[in-house]
């Protein structure tokens, strides 16, 4: 897949400060949440461990966990691969939210596992080792737009015997937004269609872009560019702050579109990036830091090929013309993935939950209820992000008492086993329902 970027800075920067900046943007976690009842802490008493333990308790007990646990499943004999960009300080974690051996390894240039400051891959790594304790965990890191650190990654987790692989990191312009591409291709090819008794399972989050994601056929309007509703072809951009904004597009096969951004008060391009038409698609990103308090507008249009639809989303700011369907982005958007949603206590899906269609497999997959509590932090693991690392979990320990059974023949049993939320069978906002494993005979 061809793909453009371009990058501006629009206020001074050190070079530094840019990188972790950019860094930041490829986290599907970051404040995309819903209201105050997701990021409010957990009420407790005194210090807090007591309610603390008794909320997760709960919260095991609704994925079926804690019976399995009981029947002697609990994940040995099965490993799970964390794939992340946030693991600052997990040595402190050790023997308390992780297990007290991990096996980990860096595929940055850097070869710094804890170059980012982020506790992102922590939590995930704690959620899979409450619900699945006995299972060894992998931790992996790569850096933001190199595809090949990251599917080296897998690789190395496959050697390393991984069977399930967990990863609540989306990016978007890695695939055309339906599921294909280069990349995908290779990851079908590292974990395998599930057939197979060495095959694997990947397991990722659904995203937090439901709304700051638009998708559809182009709609040429004056100069060529897309309207985005009748007449209007500027979607306003509000940063959610001074950060590192990208707005970034993928496109269908043979066909490529440029994406322009400029600030809204003097009219000034702020940056633009074109793609090149592809059988495997064409991406395009422009990336910049914006002025406080200013706020910018995009603009889409066709620049080779016939037709097509796109997709666009924004990280680190707000779009105002948005739909959510189509909003998973990779690696969930892949067919040879398990995409998992976020509900809240309801049942209902969380607002920023990504929703399919996306690709010909049925997206998302299946849904998890959040937040989670963790036990080292004042607030609780929110988003898809936890959602994700929950599936993995429960996908252990069914492997805890199935050795032999195939990575497809798991998923099977976690689709067969999720409560429906709505009509009986798929839906694009949960999918084939909420995991939850059934009592164990």
């Amino acid at each position: 897949m061809r793909r453009a970027v371009t990058t501006r800075r629009v206020r001074t920067t050190s070079p530094i400060a840019w990188v972790l900046a950019v860094v930041l943007l490829a986290v599907d976690s970051l404040p995309l949440l819903a209201d105050s009842s997701v990021t409010a802490p957990i009420a407790t008493k005194g210090d807090g461990s007591a309610d603390l333990l008794a909320e997760r308790a709960r919260h095991m007990t609704r994925t079926g966990a804690v019976a399995w646990h009981e029947a002697g499943a609990r994940g040995q004999g099965v490993k799970v691969a964390i794939l992340d960009t946030g693991f600052r300080g997990y040595r402190a974690h050790l023997g308390k939210a992780l297990p007290p051996r991990v096996t980990a390894r860096s595929f940055r240039a850097d070869g710094d596992l804890e170059a980012r400051d982020s506790q992102h891959g922590i939590l995930c790594g704690e959620v899979v080792h409450a619900l699945a304790p006995a299972a060894e965990l992998l931790l992996a890191t790569w850096e933001p737009d190199r595809p090949e650190q990251f599917l080296e990654a897998v690789r190395w987790a496959r050697h390393q015997g991984a069977r399930v692989l967990s990863c609540s990191v989306i990016m978007p312009t890695w695939s055309d937004g339906e599921g294909n591409g280069p990349i995908h291709r290779e990851l079908r090819g590292l974990v395998g269609d599930g057939a197979g008794a060495g095959d694997a399972l990947f397991v990722a989050s659904a995203g937090n872009t439901a709304e700051r994601h638009w998708s559809g056929p182009l709609r040429p309007g004056a100069g060529g560019w897309h309207e985005w509703r009748a007449g209007v072809v500027d979607n306003p951009l509000r940063p959610w702050g001074d950060e590192a904004v990208s707005v970034e597009l993928c496109a269908s096969r043979d066909v490529a579109f440029e994406v322009r951004v400029w600030d809204a008060t003097t009219g000034d391009e702020v940056g633009r990036a074109r793609g090149r038409s592809s059988p495997d698609g064409s991406c395009a990103a422009v990336r910049f830091v914006p002025e406080t308090g200013r706020a910018y507008r995009v603009r889409v249009r066709r620049v080779e090929g016939e037709g097509g639809t796109f997709h666009v989303v924004a990280l680190g700011a707000n779009l105002d013309q948005v739909s959510a369907r189509g909003s998973i982005a990779f690696p969930g958007d892949g067919p040879e993935v398990v995409a998992v949603g976020a509900v809240g206590a309801d049942g209902r899906r969380a607002e920023y939950s990504s929703c399919g269609p996306n690709s010909r497999q049925p997206k998302p997959d299946l849904v998890a209820m959040e937040p989670f509590p963790s036990l080292w932090r004042g607030q609780p693991f929110s988003g898809t992000s936890a959602a994700a690392p929950q599936a993995a979990a429960l996908a252990a320990l069914l492997w805890s008492r199935a050795p032999r059974w195939t990575a497809r023949r798991v998923r099977q049993a976690l689709v067969e086993s999720a409560r429906d939320l709505a009509e009986p069978g798929h839906d694009c906002e949960t999918g084939y329902g909420l995991i939850a494993l059934p009592t164990p005979k």
